[in-house]
């Protein structure tokens, strides 16, 4: 019997899962968060979050292992959608981590943050990964952003950044020396390159947004 989920966060082997799932919990203790490999738990649920930390190639394959692709692809048509870091990333077309495939969900590439490139500041090469507290600055309204100063700090891990090829996905920005897409939107689903379950009060607040929308941007 497929365990119901109000929450499904989606587990392939790879990623902060344990913390995410504790972080929703802490916001929405009325609802049934489960940290589930299983294709239908994901499809049953009402809404589903998709992280992911380490290599892209070794996320993918993993997804397709445990059969997974297909039920995050219909989830990210279907219902309220939460990426978080390399989930993320896997929802674009092509990495140039290791040369390979994303999910194809939305339209772009994801590209390595250039270790030649000078910090103005210094003159000194950029610090890869980027790791640490930044600003994030929305582009563009969202629920998700609801109560959210503009320039509110949120935790980095990441060496590689999504270029979405389309101006309408992007849904903030933050600066790394040159300003990168933080966070994408497009319909139901909203994906974030920072880790809100590690950003304290301005990260709950972000995901206590995600338990109560209902996958509209307006």
């Amino acid at each position: 019997m497929v365990a119901s989920a109000d929450i499904a966060v989606v587990d392939y082997g790879m990623g902060n899962l344990r913390s995410v799932a504790k972080a929703l919990e802490h916001v929405a203790p009325q609802l049934n968060v489960v940290v589930t490999s299983e294709p239908d738990v994901v499809a049953q649920a009402g809404r589903v979050v998709f992280p992911g930390v380490g290599a892209m190639g070794d996320c993918m394959r993993e997804l397709a292992v445990r059969g997974l692709a297909g039920a995050v692809r219909e989830a990210a048509r279907s219902k309220p959608f939460l990426g978080i870091c390399l989930g993320m990333q896997m929802l674009f077309e092509h990495s140039e981590e290791g040369d390979v495939a994303g999910l194809g969900i939305l339209p772009g590439q994801v590209r390595r943050f250039p270790e030649s490139l000078a910090v103005p500041e210094h003159g000194g090469r950029l610090k890869i990964p980027h790791m640490g507290w930044n600003q994030v600055y929305p582009v563009r309204p969202h629920p998700l952003w609801c109560g959210l100063t503009d320039g509110a700090r949120f935790y980095f891990v990441h060496s590689y950044y999504v270029e979405p090829a389309q101006d309408a996905h992007l849904g903030a920005t933050t600066d790394y020396v040159f300003s990168f897409a933080s966070a994408v939107a497009a319909d139901n689903v909203f994906a974030v390159q920072f880790h809100p379950e590690k950003s304290q009060q301005a990260g709950l607040a972000l995901l206590g947004n995600f338990v109560e929308w209902n996958g509209k941007i307006v």
